[in-house]
């Protein structure tokens, strides 16, 4: 668990930042007798491990981000990393470690990467670990996670709220643009670009901001133009074109 940042309290006004709290909030204030997992999902880039850091700063909560080669003694493993604690020989003894230690310091246990344990027929450890503590548990994952659950009965069964992630709107981009480019100015054509080419994705907007802080200090700029753009091209996250070999 991290300690809070003053970074995050500028994230604080992105819509995708907003609906994950609501998700945590409404998990953790529950009414007794109602499942308490959650699952946050959308498409890669929009935002969705900026949000979980976020939650995490906000509710002390335990966030794991899972690795594709991961086994159930690793995802175990880690979890304990993340709380502190010396983790036991065996799997299921790890599993009652991590249970125990929410339940007593009752915080949200926030998964990302979830699709990893999907695939790897495993997410049933994840609710063996909610079963054991009731806190708050928020799966999150890609725009098909959803579907991927539910052919998991007993998982899909607990979870109580589903949140899709949203693309970055205007407000989203104007607030990381305050974060990634203190002190200087895009005009409005510039800026209506890089909303278009990034397509809704968070970290096409960040790519394409960096782009702009590089243009600024290489030139001295305190405000960049179409103009000053030129012809470089924007992060689209779309591949190249094909090339023709001859």
């Amino acid at each position: 668990m991290s300690e809070q940042k003053p970074l995050y309290n500028t994230l604080a006004p992105l819509r995708n930042v907003s609906s994950f709290l609501t998700l945590v909030r409404r998990l953790h204030e529950r009414r007794h007798g109602l499942p308490g997992m959650g699952c946050f999902y959308g498409p890669s880039g929009y935002g969705k491990t900026t949000a979980s850091v976020f939650a995490a700063n906000e509710h002390q909560a335990c966030v794991v981000q899972v690795k594709s080669v991961w086994t159930q003694k690793a995802l175990c493993q880690a979890i304990l990393s993340e709380l502190g604690v010396k983790p036991a020989k065996l799997v299921y003894e790890m599993v009652d470690q991590i249970s125990e230690t929410l339940a007593r310091r009752d915080v949200p246990l926030l998964i990302d990467e979830a699709d990893h344990l999907v695939r790897k027929n495993m997410i049933e450890i994840v609710r063996d670990i909610y079963e054991g503590s009731f806190v708050p548990v928020v799966l999150i994952g890609e725009e098909l996670l959803p579907q991927k659950l539910q052919k998991w009965e007993r998982v899909h069964g607990r979870i109580l709220s589903w949140a899709a992630a949203q693309p970055a709107d205007e407000a989203d981009f104007r607030q990381l643009q305050k974060i990634r480019l203190p002190g200087i100015e895009l005009d409005d054509a510039l800026a209506a670009k890089m909303v278009q080419a990034s397509r809704g994705s968070v970290r096409r907007i960040v790519e394409n901001l960096d782009e702009a802080r590089e243009i600024a200090a290489v030139n001295g700029l305190r405000k960049v133009t179409v103009a000053d753009w030129g012809k470089r091209a924007f992060f689209t996250g779309l591949a190249p074109e094909a090339r023709r070999l001859s």
